[in-house]
């Protein structure tokens, strides 16, 4: 089990989750956006084993994703690319990952229904990742029409 910060971590998921339900309800068009630092599925990790205790892949921490999925959120990518494996966002900078494609895919857009229905692309920028200086996560992006 992860350390002190994971319960932290599913409380602040439970009262996230709770806010997410109202925005839903206001019937306007939202998107959640960022680093939810969950990996939803095995899929959305390269792998490894050396992830196993952390909170990203903990039972708890995926049912906390997929109960804002269960709200009625559209995850853009999975809509978009919904088979798709080694669909990440993020690579550590330690132990040559970024060449080696070892990533996670820890940041999300999720969708009201009314933006769902507006998905015409989503996608991650990894030529971003790969510059100068970057940051160890890549832009993820979608396009509304």
């Amino acid at each position: 089990r992860p350390g002190p910060k994971f319960d932290y971590k599913l409380a602040w998921h439970q009262r996230f989750a709770a806010h997410a339900a109202e925005l839903l309800d206001t019937g306007l068009p939202v998107a959640l956006a960022g680093d939810f630092n969950i990996v939803p599925e095995p899929r959305d990790i390269y792998q490894t084993r050396s992830y196993d205790d952390n909170a990203l892949v903990q039972p708890e921490s995926r049912a906390a994703f997929a109960a804002l999925i269960d709200q009625g959120w559209t995850d853009a990518l999975r809509k978009v690319f919904p088979r798709e494996e080694r669909l990440y966002t993020f690579w550590d900078y330690r132990r040559n990952r970024w060449p080696r494609d070892a990533g996670l895919r820890l940041d999300h857009i999720l969708l009201s229904k009314k933006l769902a229905r507006k998905l015409k692309a989503a996608g991650i920028d990894r030529e971003e990742r790969g510059g100068d200086n970057p940051s160890d996560h890549a832009p993820v992006w979608v396009e509304l029409g």
